[in-house]
Order: structure tokens, then C-alpha cells, then sequence
């Protein structure tokens, strides 16, 4: 039985809109298709009459500086992410997490785009822009709009994404300056390719001795990739010390919501895993922001 009656190859943002939107619906895009095909085999999603596939627009692959920030397309896999030097320099932080999706297949033909699509809490491409402050580029029929990441999650799977007429075009990072470093943690099951049991982003400047501004980004910790905002606040203009990271941990565990998967981990070893992250990824982007 097809999976789909129709599949469109355009060559332009505008030629994507325009297919998605006069395709017999139900429609939607296709990218790497690493999990839109199986989902359709599999059952897990809504029958498709038209796919349209993204592969073949350049600028969903564009990777440059645009005045004060690194222009990431949506369309690059995460293989293209890890091996870019504009992503190492400015992004380290992306650079780990698309390192560590899935095994080197998955990472050939799956996209930045299609990760954040998906609308996961967990999923790493997410947490590790969530903590690089980006912005995304979304492209419909009433033009282009910019919109911080965080309001393109509704709930675990459920983008804010209209998927009948919206295209997620690329992302946007501020260019890295003296002093300042991301990095990224995972912890995952023995065969490297399910979903995280607990991952963290940040993103610091320091001072000094101080932490002059951070960014944490932590999933799942709730029903939408989670920013530590609390975490945050209380790192801000503190000495980096083993002080200060107890306090962040302690932070952290009082603002993140934590809870079992029968499938992955307990609560309680989350949890404890969520101060081992923290530290380990403060240390890494401090000693990098040296």
C-alpha cells in the first residue's frame, strides 16, 4: 500500500509554500524523513496524500554571518552542523548535540529543521540552539516572520507550526565573542540511538572569576524544551566555584520538572543526573571561555 499519492520537488522557499498549500490536503513537508517515513509505516501518523520534499531548495541549506549572527539553515543535517567550522566557532554547544543523534546514517539525512520540527522536549538539536538564544525563520504565505525558539513548542510532538502552509527556513545565532562558550551533555542508553534520558545545554560569559551572563537549556524537564530561567538568575555575577555550582544544582532541581518514562529513567535518577550535567557543562564552557 503507498504511503502517499504525490511528491513535489520544488526548488524555491516560495514554490514549497505554494505546493503545500494547493496540494490536496493532507499534505506536509518532507526533509531527512528519518522519522516522517517510519511514522507513516508504522501507523503513528495521519494518512498523506502529498509530500513535498525540501531537499532541493538551497537556502534551507545556507550557512553564513548575517551582521551579528551565524545563519544556520534548516535544511543542513546534523552531519553537515557537526562538520561546519562556522558551527564549532560560534555554536560549540549545537555542534555536540547533533554529534550525538542517532548513529552516523541518521545523521547523514536527517535535518536541524526536521529536530526541532518534531517538537520533542528532549530532542538535543532543540536544547542546544534553546541554549544559544536562536531565533527561527518561518516562511508562509503572508511572508516571513522571526520568532524566538521557545514559541515553536506547544507540547511534547505538537509544533507550533502550521504544517499546512508553514516552512521552518533556518536559525539564527549570536556570533561568539571573547570570553564567551557553550557546551552540551547527554546521557543515553547503551546503543546510542534513542531518545536522551537527560540532556543540557549552556551557554556562558565570564568575567574574571565571574559569570557575567548564561543560558541553560535542559530536556526533558517538562512538556516543552526547558529554559533554566532560575538556574540562570542565580549564576549570574557569581565567582565560579564549586559553591556556586552546588547552588546552581540546587536551583535547577527546584524549577525542572522531572518524571519517570518506564522506557528511559526514574525521576530520581534524572534528577540526579541533571546536577552531573550542570556541572559538567558549566566547567566545560567556562575553562572554553578563557
Amino acid at each position: 500500500m503507498s504511503l502517499w499519492k504525490e511528491y513535489l520537488h520544488p526548488h524555491t522557499v516560495q514554490d514549497a509554500i505554494t505546493a503545500l498549500t494547493n496540494a490536496p490536503h493532507p499534505a506536509c513537508v518532507i526533509a531527512g524523513g528519518t522519522d516522517l517515513l517510519l511514522d507513516l509505516q508504522q501507523g503513528n501518523h495521519p494518512p498523506v496524500h502529498t509530500l513535498v520534499d525540501l531537499t532541493g531548495i538551497p537556502e534551507l541549506r545556507v550557512l553564513e554571518i548575517r551582521d551579528q549572527d551565524l545563519v544556520i539553515g534548516a535544511g543542513l543535517t546534523h552531519n553537515q552542523v557537526v562538520d561546519s567550522a562556522l558551527v564549532q566557532q560560534h555554536g560549540q554547544a549545537l555542534v555536540e548535540a547533533c554529534g550525538l543523534i542517532g548513529g552516523p546514517q541518521v545523521r547523514n539525512a536527517a535535518t536541524l529543521g526536521g529536530n526541532v520540527a518534531h517538537a520533542l522536549p528532549a530532542a538535543d538539536g532543540s536544547i542546544g540552539l534553546l541554549a544559544l538564544n536562536a531565533r527561527a525563520e518561518i516562511a508562509s504565505p503572508a511572508g516571513r516572520r522571526q520568532v524566538p525558539l521557545l514559541e515553536l513548542f506547544l507540547a511534547p510532538g505538537k509544533s507550533a507550526l502550521n504544517s499546512k502552509r508553514e516552512i521552518l527556513v533556518n536559525f539564527s545565532i549570536p556570533l561568539r565573542k571573547a570570553h564567551q562558550a557553550s557546551a552540551f551533555c547527554r546521557i543515553m542508553r547503551a546503543q546510542g540511538i534513542a531518545l536522551p534520558i537527560l540532556n543540557l545545554a549552556l551557554w556562558l560569559e565570564r568575567t574574571g572569576d565571574q559569570v557575567s551572563a548564561v543560558q541553560v537549556a535542559v530536556g526533558p524537564a517538562g512538556p516543552i524544551p526547558f529554559r533554566a530561567l532560575n538556574t540562570e538568575a542565580f549564576l549570574i555575577g557569581k565567582k565560579f566555584s564549586a559553591e556556586t555550582i552546588a547552588g546552581a544544582q540546587v536551583t535547577l532541581l527546584a524549577e525542572a520538572a522531572f518524571r519517570t518514562s518506564p522506557a528511559r529513567a526514574t525521576q530520581e535518577y534524572r534528577r540526579h543526573l541533571a546536577g552531573v550535567l550542570l556541572k559538567n557543562s558549566l566547567t566545560s564552557a567556562w575553562e572554553r571561555a578563557e
